[in-house]
């Protein structure tokens, strides 16, 4: 493609390959592929599986195509959960936890089978889903917790010993609740409460399995954040304070965060980090296992009151080019932050998610594939001009030194054009440059493709937030180089 399609193909656009020089007031981005900076890290894991809508809408290739590392299960089905929760799978509490007969897995176990049939690992989350009814109807604190902890074994049993016509999953991460802090919507007893089913459980849980871990809270809110120092709330204070002085299980710890600013999941990352190390957990590990955009920071469009064009807005703005670009700048801001495990609420469809209810991608999906190119690259390398809340950019090679994959995330900024400059290519000779944007106009579209001569390489581009783009450069194989 020449340089006169290219200009035409992108309307105001300037891309100058090889030796351009910068533009003035440009936002500078400097990689330098001579200089390794470790590995890029696969933390693009979701929430729930690829299965939904009474099985009449299957996104299964878009979890491979993806690569999602971790599903988790909360929140399956949802606003109907049939499958997954423990009142979906033993339904009736005065039944016997060690008789198969007592359980319903056929559903959950077809919900499971989906997920590992698409490559995905599994973070069980033992509890239930989230009512934001009036009426709550198991969200209660179970009646008797060593009883429920005997559940959890049952279902532990068969998805990773093959109990009860089960199977051997291997299933690592069992969490114990989610957001007991939510209150009623999530958890209508004390602190207390919970403090009692998590310590019986997770001890009955690691005395019969010694090698899977146990985690939780999955606090919605633990506390205010202030530079990487976190004031935890008097329940996960509390909550620490068990786990320590009684000896807890407690192998991951799992929050959450919803946020307007993508690089405040790195501040809380590091102030979890340091909270859990200051309270002799330097071996637990960091879970952020939910987090997504939330527009003006303000939840109101999710409240009754929000109905409507309001809420319709929300989650337009979630699911478009402004959380697109949100999204991605988080994942390459989370790759320099202190976490384990990660999971986007949502992966499959509905506002949160990275498919409408119809199983179209949103803008957010192509996100994630943007992210997901990267690790076809993953030895990463030096890149410089990232900007706290406003741009993110990573850069990798491959194993082979035959592609170099740089991702730039603009999601807030002044409009100042973008000036990318890539040093020492591992190769010489002739270089294939392809550039891909995602966008308000475009789904990660390939904008130009060329062969250069240069080792080299330098791009000059508006990218007016908010806005991604994805460089891919290569040794074309012999014969290809034009």
């Amino acid at each position: 493609m020449g340089t006169g399609e290219i200009l035409r193909r992108l309307g105001r656009a300037a891309v100058v390959m090889g030796l351009a020089a910068g533009l003035a007031s440009a936002a500078e981005v400097r990689v330098d592929c001579a200089r390794p900076a470790g590995t890029i890290r696969p933390l693009h894991g979701v929430n729930d599986g690829p299965v939904t809508f009474n099985e009449l809408t299957d996104l299964s290739a878009y979890y491979r195509e993806l690569g999602v590392p971790y599903a988790r299960l909360h929140d399956c089905h949802w606003p109907n959960p049939d499958v997954v929760d423990i009142h979906a799978v033993f339904p009736d509490f005065r039944a016997d936890p060690g008789l198969p007969a007592s359980y319903r897995f056929t559903r959950t176990d077809d919900y499971i089978q989906s997920i590992v049939a698409t490559g995905s690992k599994i973070v069980y989350r033992l509890g239930e889903s989230i009512e934001h009814t009036r009426r709550k109807y198991h969200v209660a604190p179970p009646a008797d917790a060593q009883k429920w902890a005997a559940v959890c074994i049952g279902i532990i049993r068969h998805y990773n010993e093959g109990w009860a016509d089960g199977f051997r999953h291997g299933i690592r991460y069992w969490e114990i609740w989610n957001e007991p802090e939510n209150r009623p919507a999530m958890w209508t007893g004390t602190d207390a409460d919970y403090y009692r089913l998590y310590a019986t459980a997770a001890k009955a849980i690691k005395a019969r399995f010694p090698d899977v871990l146990v985690g939780g809270p999955s606090v919605g809110y633990g506390g205010k954040v202030t530079g990487t120092t976190l004031e935890p709330t008097p329940f996960l204070a509390g909550f620490l304070r068990l786990c320590r002085e009684e000896s807890v299980p407690l192998d991951f710890f799992s929050w959450h965060r919803y946020t307007a600013n993508p690089y405040a999941f790195h501040e809380q990352a590091c102030a979890v980090r340091r909270l859990l190390d200051e309270n002799g957990f330097a071996k637990t590990e960091s879970h952020l296992n939910e987090w997504n955009y939330l527009p003006n920071d303000d939840w109101q469009p999710m409240l009754l009151g929000g109905q409507g064009l309001v809420r319709e807005k929300f989650f337009d703005e979630m699911g478009g080019a402004p959380g697109a670009a949100f999204v991605a700048c988080a994942l390459l801001f989370l790759q320099d932050s202190p976490v384990d495990v990660a999971n986007f609420y949502r992966g499959d469809t509905g506002g949160f998610g990275l498919f409408n209810e119809h199983g179209t991608p949103k803008k957010v999906f192509y996100a994630m594939k943007a992210f997901r190119a990267l690790l076809d690259t993953p030895r990463r390398v030096e890149a410089r001009g990232s900007v706290a809340g406003r741009l993110a950019v990573v850069a990798g090679v491959n194993a082979a030194g035959t592609e170099v994959t740089v991702l730039v995330s603009r999601y807030r900024s002044d409009d100042e054009p973008l000036d990318l400059a890539v040093e020492h290519l591992p190769w010489d000779g002739p270089t294939l440059c392809e550039v891909f944007l995602l966008d308000a106009s475009r789904n990660l579209e390939r904008v130009s493709s060329e062969t250069r001569p240069a080792k080299a390489f330098r791009l000059s581009h508006p990218l007016p937030a908010p806005s991604v783009l994805l460089l891919k450069l290569s040794r074309p194989a012999p014969g290809e180089a034009k």
